[in-house]
């Protein structure tokens, strides 16, 4: 019995994917983002193609998951999925456009990297991005598709790994640890130290004058 409750469990999280196919679409990619709330850093995002009827067991929502999980699925979700993509834009770039447009361009970047061109796109949130196929939004979407996910995993890894190469950039904001975010620790060290390279100079916490991007997705 309880195999049988796991297995309606995992069916449940692909029923998008499902309707996606029973509505005509080949290629359904899930689309997620990590690193829209930190201090520094890029925001990542990531667009994973299963393969038709497909299920990656154990995936979730990355924020759900421990780090060695993370790191377990993201190596599965690497061999077996039909295609991933990932996008990055940089501090710099969310301090000129926004976190939100920098959130948009790094999920179209994604999924313009993935080979097949998708033609559904099943997103995180609630904001659509500017490509030509098929788009369904799905408020807490890497809670309730597989796709996204697996896309959620992929989006924290790369990030999650990127700042650690950084933390050996930038010894003194111990980025290995906190990733980024706004943790006390690291507004300490953005006042003892000041902002560096990596950090986004229009949220509060960096420059005390700015916030607006923060308040975006406070």
């Amino acid at each position: 019995m309880q195999s049988e409750l796991f297995t309606i469990a995992l069916d449940d999280l692909y029923c998008f994917e499902r309707q996606a196919a029973q509505r005509g679409f080949h290629w359904v990619a899930g689309v997620d983002e990590a690193g829209r709330g930190p201090l520094a850093g890029p925001v990542v995002a990531a667009a994973v193609i299963l393969r038709p009827a497909q299920i990656i067991a154990e995936v979730d929502d990355s924020k759900k998951l421990t780090e060695r999980r993370r790191e377990l699925l993201f190596e599965r979700i690497m061999d077996e999925a039909l295609a991933i993509g990932i996008g990055i834009v940089d501090a710099q770039t969310i301090d000129a456009i926004n976190i939100l447009q920098a959130t948009r361009q790094a999920m179209l970047t994604a999924v313009q990297s993935l080979q097949p061109q998708p033609d559904c796109l099943l997103i995180d949130g609630i904001t659509t991005i500017a490509s030509t196929a098929h788009q369904t939004t799905i408020k807490q979407g890497d809670s309730r598709s597989g796709s996204i996910a697996a896309a959620s995993i992929i989006a924290k890894v790369t990030r999650d790994r990127l700042m650690i190469q950084y933390d050996q950039q930038f010894p003194e904001y111990d980025f290995a640890r906190h990733k980024g975010y706004g943790s006390a620790q690291h507004l300490q060290a953005i006042r003892r130290h000041g902002p560096c390279p990596i950090h986004r100079l229009t949220f509060a916490g960096v420059s005390p004058s700015k916030g607006q991007n923060k308040l975006l997705f406070s």
